[in-house]
This record gives structure tokens, C-alpha cells and sequence, in this order.
């Protein structure tokens, strides 16, 4: 955590603080020592003693009736953060920067501020601020996290000095606020598509003969072909009457239509484990520094958003652990914007009801869903999709776990947790769901090869992704 401070004027005046100005330990210890100096100087009849207090006395009272007349006002503004952006689709351990600025209107008379910052799970800053001189100033300070989505951060305490540290203001505290961090998208080199594609128009090509690019085949003239496709080489070829000199039949070159895909991405927001299997019971907290299986599906999530949003398909976004209306289909730059905001904002709420049938998702769409499949409710929701005739990928997000610090019967517990999910994911793969591993290798059960070459494999026909 760091501060930098940046001077600048701000066009909303900060609220004013509470705290009224009082005199500091450094300015109450020179009142009692000159009193004390003065009281012992009149009962011993020594005015050496009693001039030697005499400083003291006068410099309180200096300090007392030219103390600023004004509070000092202060404000912490709301920050929004996204984190570093990486190369790697695998990119566990990816440190981002968010910030918010704290800004500072001094009263006349000010001349230190004593500022310390602290955030849940990382070491709390300090710093001293010059606060002389006129005008109201912006302190911008930084956090470097791993997490994503809303978290509560800088809580800064504020003490105000003037005169030396004569007087003092406060302390008064400000935050913590409530930051949005969002998830940055991953480049990824191609992705796959859904069996079928529909619509008009779009950024690929389908099956079916219309407006296209790519030749389909020759054919013969029909009402409402259009003229500029006749093919006049075949025709002359075909249906030349050579003694005539006349053109019998007309044939067109048929192409094939263009159309986009949809795709439904479907986050399992029910629960967020980090690396430490110590953690998973909620007794104690992931650290910040590490991202945990809900900011792994928040980044994995955006990443493909990102990468099919700008092919031209249309993508949607569904919460499989709270029951609220999805993020509609759709496609452009303000439909990625909405799918980043859901994201940062969803976070396990309670204990979610299972559901009896899937979330309805539209025709021949391509459902990814993101899990760590630690449970049989993921699982099950994405063979109900596959038996539908969705294409369903799996990608599993459970971060690279450590177990090496665990107990006898704590390494017992998760032996038992490790072969029911690998049990879970064979599962997946031998009746047509293709699983994808965000983080490798997490546990044992999964791949050898990053994200995005198994999706790159998944987007050639005919291939799947081999596992170990």
C-alpha cells in the first residue's frame, strides 16, 4: 500500500470533519511543566525556578489563542480498480493496482497531517503530509491485490497538527469503501464455436446456402437469384447451342450463408475457495495476494466474453448461484460492459436452493459454465444442457491448491473431496462435455497444456481436449 501526494484543485468541496481542534500531548506537557515550575518557584520563594516555567506557560498559551479557527476537512472519493492485465491464461497469482484519492482542504494554520491507511489482509501504510500552504490538494493511494469483484478497502485514519504538534485534530476516520475491482480479459487466440449458428448475417459462415463469401456450388437459375452471381464461363460452357449461337440455361454460383453464434456463459457463484484447503470451511480468510476460484471464473469469464464480443457473436450471462434475471444475448461494446459489471458484483449469498432443471438458454447455443465442480450441482445442470443438444464446455477454475501444511485428518478430508471431483469430471468427459482447465493442473485432474491452447484445440472440428 502506498500514497502519493498530488496537488491539485478539486471542484466538490470535502465535507467538513468533526473533530475540533484540541491541544496535543507535546503542548499539555509543556503547560503542566511550566505550571509546575512556576508553583514551586512562588511556594520556595525562588524566582530562578519560576522563570523557567515561564516559556512553557507562554508558548500554551500562544499555542491555545492562535489555534486555527476552522476544522480541516477531508474526503475519500470512490474508486473503481482493474487489475494488471496478463499474457497467460493461466495467470494464477495475477497482482493488479487499484486506487482511491483522499482529498485534504486544510484550515489556515495546518501544517501536518498524519495519515494510516488499512485494507482487510494487507499491511496498513503511514505517511506524514506537508499540509502548508493554501488550497485543497488530492492524495491518491494505491493497493495491490489479487482479488477482484467488491471489496471493502482503504479505511484511513486522519490525525490534523498545527504549530508544531501544539494542536491537534482528531483522529476522525474515513471508509472503509466499498471498491469494485474487475476482472481483466485475457487475450486468447481462438475460441470454439456452437454446432449449429443461426441468424442473418454474422462473422461465420454456416451450412446453409444464402449471401455469403465461400463458393457452395454451381447451379442452375432460379427466380430470385440475383444477376450479378450468373456464372458466365459455366453458362457458356454448359449451355451454348453451338449452331445457334444462343445460351440456353443461365447457372449461378451459390455461396454459402454468413451467421453468428450465441453463446450463454453461466458462473457458479456458490462458493469461492482459494489455494489453502485449510480455507474452504470459511474459519479463516484466503489471502489477498492469491485470486481465488470466484475471481479465476470472474477473469476466465471475461476473457471469453471479450474474445467472442469482438468476433461479432452475441453472448449472454447467467449466475448459477442466485436466481436473478441473466444478461440477455447480445453483442457490441455496452453489452461487454454490462457482462464485466455483473461479474464484479456477484459473490456467494447464503445457501443457494438446488435447482430441479437447468436455466433456460436460447436454441443451439454454446453454454460455457464455470465451476469447481466440487459438488454434483454444476455437473449435473451442464448434462441437462448436453442432453438438450447444447454443445456444454466445463471450465474448471479451482486454484493450484497446497496441502503440503494439512493434518492427518485434514489430509484424509480432501482425499476424499479429490476423488469424488475427479470421479465428477470423467464423468463430464465421457458423456460429451468438453472440460477445460483455467489453472492447468490444480489438483491431479487436470491438463498439461494452458487454457488457451486446449481451447484452440476445441475450436479445430473434430477435436477435443486430451487429458492426462
Amino acid at each position: 500500500m502506498s500514497t502519493a501526494d498530488i496537488p491539485a484543485r478539486t471542484g466538490e468541496r470535502p465535507p467538513p470533519a468533526a473533530a475540533p481542534w484540541r491541544p496535543g500531548v507535546q503542548s499539555i506537557a509543556a503547560a503542566v511543566i511550566g505550571v509546575a515550575a512556576l508553583t514551586l518557584g512562588v511556594i520556595g520563594s525562588r524566582p530562578d525556578v519560576a522563570v523557567l516555567g515561564l516559556p512553557f506557560v507562554l508558548g500554551f498559551a500562544w499555542a491555545w489563542f492562535t489555534r486555527p479557527t476552522t476544522t480541516s476537512r477531508q474526503a475519500l472519493r470512490q474508486a473503481t480498480g482493474r487489475r494488471g492485465s496478463g499474457t497467460d491464461a493461466a495467470s494464477d497469482g495475477l497482482i493488479g493496482t487499484v486506487s482511491a484519492d483522499l482529498v485534504l482542504d486544510p484550515a489556515p494554520g495546518a501544517e501536518v497531517l498524519r495519515v494510516r491507511v488499512s485494507s482487510a489482509g494487507h499491511r496498513e501504510g503511514q505517511a506524514l503530509i506537508d499540509v502548508g500552504g493554501p488550497g485543497p490538494r488530492t492524495v491518491r493511494m494505491h493497493l495491490d491485490t489479487a482479488r477482484t469483484g467488491v471489496q471493502p478497502m482503504f479505511r484511513t485514519d486522519l490525525v490534523w497538527s498545527s504549530y508544531d504538534q501544539t494542536m491537534v485534530a482528531g483522529p476522525s476516520r474515513l471508509g472503509p469503501l466499498r471498491v469494485t475491482v474487475y476482472p481483466t480479459a485475457i487475450p486468447l487466440r481462438r475460441l470454439p464455436m456452437p454446432r449449429r449458428l443461426q441468424g442473418l448475417t454474422g462473422p461465420h459462415t454456416s451450412r446453409r446456402v444464402g449471401d455469403g463469401t465461400d463458393l457452395h456450388d454451381v447451379n442452375l437459375f432460379t427466380p430470385g437469384d440475383r444477376l450479378r452471381r450468373i456464372d458466365w464461363r459455366v453458362t457458356a460452357r454448359r449451355s451454348l447451342d453451338v449452331t445457334t449461337g444462343r445460351l440456353g440455361e443461365l447457372y449461378v454460383r451459390r455461396t454459402f450463408a454468413t451467421a453468428d453464434a450465441t453463446i450463454v456463459l453461466v458462473v457458479d457463484s456458490r462458493d469461492n475457495v482459494g489455494p489453502d484447503v485449510d480455507t474452504w470451511g470459511g474459519g479463516k480468510e484466503a489471502r489477498v495476494d492469491e485470486p481465488t476460484s470466484l475471481d479465476l471464473a470472474r477473469e476466465a469469464a471475461t476473457s471469453l466474453a471479450k474474445r467472442y464480443i469482438d468476433g461479432g457473436d452475441r453472448v449472454g450471462l447467467d449466475d448459477l448461484g442466485l436466481r436473478r434475471r441473466p444478461v440477455a444475448p447480445a453483442g457490441g461494446r455496452k453489452q461487454l460492459d454490462r457482462i464485466t459489471q455483473r461479474l464484479a458484483t456477484i459473490a456467494p449469498e447464503g445457501s443457494p436452493t438446488a435447482r430441479e432443471r437447468a436455466p433456460q438458454v436460447p436454441s443451439s447455443a454454446l453454454v460455457v459454465i464455470f465451476s469447481t465442480f466440487l459438488d454434483d450441482e454444476a455437473a449435473r445442470m451442464a448434462h441437462q444442457w448436453h442432453a438438450q443438444a447444447h454443445r456444454v464446455i466445463a471450465v474448471d477454475v479451482l486454484p493450484q491448491v497446497r496441502v503440503h501444511h494439512l493434518d492427518s485428518y485434514q489430509q484424509t478430508a480432501y482425499a476424499l473431496v479429490r476423488l469424488e471431483r475427479g470421479i465428477r469430471l470423467e464423468r463430464l468427459r465421457r458423456t460429451g462435455v468438453e472440460v477445460v482447465h483455467w489453472v492447468g493442473d490444480p489438483d491431479g485432474h487436470g491438463s498439461s497444456t494452458s487454457a488457451d491452447i486446449d481451447l484452440l484445440v476445441l475450436s479445430r472440428p473434430g477435436h477435443r481436449v486430451r487429458t492426462r
